[in-house]
């Protein structure tokens, strides 16, 4: 359960609503949407990767022309007219920037403040909010412990409130069949079809579904989409409690934590260490930048510092 403090989205950082969520659009303003925009120029890191900026749309063919890319040669208009034709293109002027939130029930939990859930939903609503404020359009593919919403990016205001009604919704759903969990690989492979390429793909998780067919998917999207990984983690996950005998459940099993020795809490402590590499090295390979965020972290200004890749490299798991 959680500490009991208040938290920025949700006085009682076990669910949030609408008008929590529209709350923190006032601090999104001084983001100015680093994830994104300064993230084009920054997060390279020593991948050699780099952001692709706006997407680009059709807008013409003209004859081909020495010196043109010949991997834009419009092959319909050659056939039909016998001479060569170029595709020209434009700049897009909104960038669609996709929001891919996991709601499944591990991240129900929470010893700080609040649960993972509230933590992922307000860091999904602050993002939201700089891309509006940074003229993109807003998406989502919110995935809830037994069903998805997806939202089709919109500009404005509009595009952002839908997010969070579907963010608020979904903080809320409750689902008691374990066989209907929905799983992170799931998500992804809709998040694939909601996500045009040049689009800004952000995931925020704690990645505890993150398999080979999950990775996969990565894969596949970062090869035709900027991403972002936004890591969602609770402090208790980090190290264990003091030294003692503790229940605890997942909602169908129950089974006692023993912390006592020693050698049982460098076990614990290993565990986490092992899972955080793991997922790290698995981000890197795909050259995907990976943010942590632990509950009791003030969000707008963890995601301020994951402005830059050096920044998020360095990043501590925990504060």
């Amino acid at each position: 359960m959680t500490g009991g403090g208040d938290c920025a989205a949700g006085l009682s950082g076990i669910e949030v609503s609408v008008d929590d969520l529209i709350g923190l659009r006032f601090r999104a303003q001084r983001l100015e949407l680093g994830i994104a925009r300064r993230a084009r120029h920054s997060m390279t890191g020593a991948h050699g990767s780099r952001f692709r900026g706006r997407g680009m749309e059709f807008a013409e063919s003209r004859i081909y022309q020495p010196g043109d890319d010949v991997r834009s040669i419009d092959w319909r208009v050659t056939a039909r007219t016998g001479r060569p034709h170029t595709k020209l293109f434009q700049e897009e002027r909104e960038r669609p920037v996709i929001l891919l939130v996991d709601l499944s029930a591990s991240m129900f939990f929470g010893t700080r403040t609040a649960y993972k859930s509230v933590l992922a939903a307000e860091t999904a609503a602050l993002i939201a909010w700089a891309a509006m404020h940074g003229g993109d359009r807003v998406g989502a593919l919110v995935a809830g412990r037994s069903h998805h919403l997806e939202l089709e990016p919109v500009s404005g205001r509009r595009g952002v409130l839908r997010v969070l009604r579907a963010l608020a919704a979904l903080s809320r759903q409750a689902s008691n069949d374990e066989d209907q969990q929905i799983k992170l690989c799931d998500s992804l492979l809709r998040a694939r079809h909601v996500a045009r390429p040049g689009s800004l793909l952000v995931v925020i998780s704690d990645f505890y579904d993150l398999d080979e067919e999950a990775a996969g998917h990565l894969s596949r999207m970062r090869q035709h989409n900027d991403m972002l990984a936004c890591w969602i983690h609770d402090r208790l996950e980090i190290e264990p409690p003091p030294p003692g005998r503790y229940g605890v459940s997942d909602g169908w099993q129950t089974a006692t934590l023993d912390t006592v020795s020693r050698r049982a809490r460098a076990r614990y402590a290993a565990s986490f260490g092992a899972r955080f590499d793991a997922l790290r090295a698995t981000l890197g390979r795909l050259a995907i930048p990976l943010l942590p965020i632990v509950t009791g972290d003030d969000v707008a200004e963890t995601l301020r510092r994951g402005a830059s890749a050096q920044a998020l490299e360095r990043a501590p798991v925990a504060g």
